[in-house]
């Protein structure tokens, strides 16, 4: 473990405007979704995931407690607006206290798209919103008028506090290619989408790849990784009715793998989720295939290094991306299958199946099961509870340009 001096940073802040709106059905995108859904493989190693077992027999699941057989039908709908924009990265729930006054409301899904409708990355300027209902709106769209050079590229970096404010990151390309990757920045979006600030800093905040949010109302601590500086920033904010107030950043993390790739455009530190209790950040470094531990994330006034190693598993983890804790404690990774393709990491001799994977803090494996048996399809993830007996799970498929919602119970 390394400690080093404070790193902060006054952050760069741009001001600037979006606009929201409604998304219209991709009809051809839909076809293709039909088609590659009935392949879809949706396996299981063990069944400890808090009920994933039965959620993943899609029509019934059985609630030990009473005894009684309830009908869960997972959620699964197109994430394409009507831009034509694809390949969702980010997606985050809405949290119960969440402020009222537009169209967000608790329970509601975001994703973020990465691509455009050509399917070139770092070149996505969408978010949608997805009800409980399955009902698909326009959330954000950071280039209205669709005219070229792309200045957007959201990733999976995106979050909501309950104050009613949305942040998501941006690594942008100019052709979709890694040689044209430019500053990234975080968004900070109001409860109607429109775009309030953009902040970056080229030390501290220049690549944010995904993020994890402890949501104080009134303040947050927000965890930023940086896929292209391998390291992990936190963001002290203050939170008020009409704007976020950068209080400090703090570099807490660093010397995680990044490097560029032909095929996933960049590969580094990605999913990030934060034991408050503990004080512990748990990060998913996808080059490195390997799960991290960063102590007294919340309270560090300098970089801890990588951390300490908790899960290394070459024969179940292929390049982990998003991170989030299940409602057992546990850990819950996506295969992103970025060493399938990155020549740093080697061939896989394992099939391919977009999963995702469960492990305890401990780094021991319990179970997996299948977003798609395509490869490199399974990207953003996140939970939420939505009961007293049940938790959700979405999980976007990129294959298909898909979020799927299950409503699990738990045990």
């Amino acid at each position: 473990m390394q400690n080093t001096a404070p790193q902060r940073a006054t952050c760069r802040v741009v001001a600037g405007m979006g606009l929201s709106g409604r998304a219209a059905a991709n009809e051809t995108n839909r076809a293709v979704r039909v088609e590659k859904r009935s392949r879809s493989l949706h396996r299981i190693a063990r069944y400890r995931l808090f009920g994933l077992a039965m959620a993943l027999l899609p029509l019934t699941q059985v609630r030990a407690d009473a005894q009684q057989v309830r009908q869960f039908v997972p959620l699964q709908v197109s994430t394409v607006p009507a831009n034509g924009d694809q390949n969702p990265y980010g997606v985050a729930f809405v949290p119960p206290g969440f402020s009222a006054g537009g169209p967000l409301q608790p329970g509601d899904v975001l994703v973020s798209n990465f691509n455009n409708a050509a399917n070139l990355q770092g070149t996505g300027t969408t978010i949608v919103r997805v009800t409980p209902a399955g009902q698909v709106s326009l959330f954000f769209n950071g280039n209205p008028s669709n005219k070229p050079p792309p200045t957007l590229g959201l990733t999976t970096a995106l979050g909501v506090l309950k104050r009613g404010f949305v942040l998501v990151g941006s690594v942008p390309t100019i052709d979709g290619t890694f040689g044209t990757l430019q500053q990234g920045s975080l968004l900070v979006l109001d409860h109607n989408g429109n775009l309030l600030a953009t902040l970056a800093d080229a030390t501290l905040l220049d690549s944010p790849w995904d993020l994890t949010i402890q949501d104080g109302f009134y303040w947050a601590r927000v965890f930023v990784s940086n896929v292209r500086s391998g390291t992990v920033t936190r963001l002290d904010l203050g939170v008020d009715s009409s704007r976020v107030i950068v209080k400090a950043l703090t570099q807490i993390a660093s010397g995680y793998t990044s490097h560029l790739d032909p095929a996933a455009l960049i590969v580094g530190p990605t999913g990030l989720a934060y034991d408050a209790n503990a004080d512990v950040l748990y990060v998913a470094s996808t080059a490195d295939n390997e799960i991290f531990a960063v102590p007294h994330a919340g309270a560090a006034t300098g970089s801890h290094g990588r951390g300490t190693l908790i899960y290394q598993d070459n024969a179940h983890l292929r390049g982990p991306l998003a991170l989030a804790f299940a409602p057992n404690g546990d850990l819950l990774t996506s295969n992103g299958d970025a060493p399938t393709v990155s020549s740093p990491m080697g061939p896989s001799t394992q099939p391919l199946n977009s999963e995702i994977v469960e492990f305890t803090k401990n780094g021991k494996f319990i179970a997996q099961f299948s977003i798609d048996s395509a490869a490199g399809a399974a990207f953003g993830i996140a939970t939420a509870p939505a009961g007293d007996d049940s938790t959700r799970l979405a999980a976007v498929d990129d294959a298909t340009n898909e979020v799927t919602v299950f409503r699990l119970s738990t045990p």
